[in-house]
């Protein structure tokens, strides 16, 4: 890995995020870019989001459909930190977002996580011993790369895509809900509805056959490419899209409603 390539990467993404500006061609387009650069420009990004004055709240997964590992030769899905000016909690069933310096917008339905202790890995029980809460959410990503087209490296290299997670109504994660979660997260479905129209039908099983078994995959994804940087206390997880990304503009209207896990529907307005 050069570090030399990934700061100046690194630098190149941060202005192309600060100003909304495209980037003309991705960077696994140069020699020598892969996915460990990758996460050093995410780190490099951390750096200079936290000089900015804002502290990273959570991680945010890619890829989280095992299907396309052996496509893309990954061993694993991805990651990238989310922060606390882009998280947003509603108080109500229904919320209003305003995206600044938009490209290319999508919205994606995701489970979302609050952890209360460490989490390293395990099965879908263990990881769910982890979580303090749970929520529906609405994350909103943008590409800088021409007509959506990237790499997984190009992908942790531009914060995740991340724009925005917008966390709905927390649901505590209890002890004696455990088992029958396990369960719920493997099998439930979402509708996800734009200006009352319904746009497409989605599983928990898109999230890597279950919400919990990511949740668990990442903190062992984790916890092997950054030892000393575990999943920890008081971070929010999103878990990945449970349908496809759909292109959203300002004023669109979407709603996500929830069949066979006790989350309450999530509406969302583009400001």
């Amino acid at each position: 890995m050069s570090s030399n390539l990934a700061e100046t990467v690194a630098q190149e993404l941060f202005n192309a995020y600060q100003t909304g500006q495209m980037v003309a061609q991705p960077p696994s387009a140069r020699a020598g870019f892969d996915l460990e650069t990758a996460y050093a420009v995410e780190g490099s990004l951390m750096r200079s989001r936290h000089a900015e004055g804002h502290r990273s709240a959570g991680r945010k997964v890619g890829y989280a459909n095992k299907a396309m590992w052996r496509v893309l030769k990954l061993e694993t899905l991805v990651w990238a930190h989310m922060y606390t000016d882009t998280l947003q909690f509603s108080e109500g069933s229904e919320t209003a977002i305003r995206i600044k310096n938009p490209r290319s917008l999508k919205i994606e339905p995701e489970i979302v996580f609050g952890l209360k202790q460490p989490v390293t890995g395990g099965d879908a029980a263990s990881a769910l011993a982890s979580v303090d809460w749970m929520a529906l959410g609405f994350e909103i990503i943008d590409c800088p790369y021409p007509e959506w087209k990237f790499q997984p490296a190009d992908f942790v290299a531009s914060f995740g895509l991340h724009a925005a997670l917008v966390v709905g109504q927390k649901v505590p994660v209890t002890s004696d809900r455990l088992p029958s979660l396990v369960e719920e997260l493997a099998k439930f479905k979402v509708r996800m509805f734009k200006a009352g129209a319904m746009v497409e039908e989605g599983s928990g099983k898109n999230s890597l056959k279950s919400p919990a078994l990511c949740l668990a995959e990442l903190g062992s994804a984790v916890a092997r490419r950054f030892p000393d940087e575990p999943l920890g206390a008081g971070e929010v997880i999103s878990t990945g899209t449970l349908t496809a990304g759909h292109l959203t503009t300002a004023s669109d209207r979407w709603t996500c409603e929830v069949e066979g896990l006790a989350l309450p529907a999530l509406t969302l307005t583009l400001a």
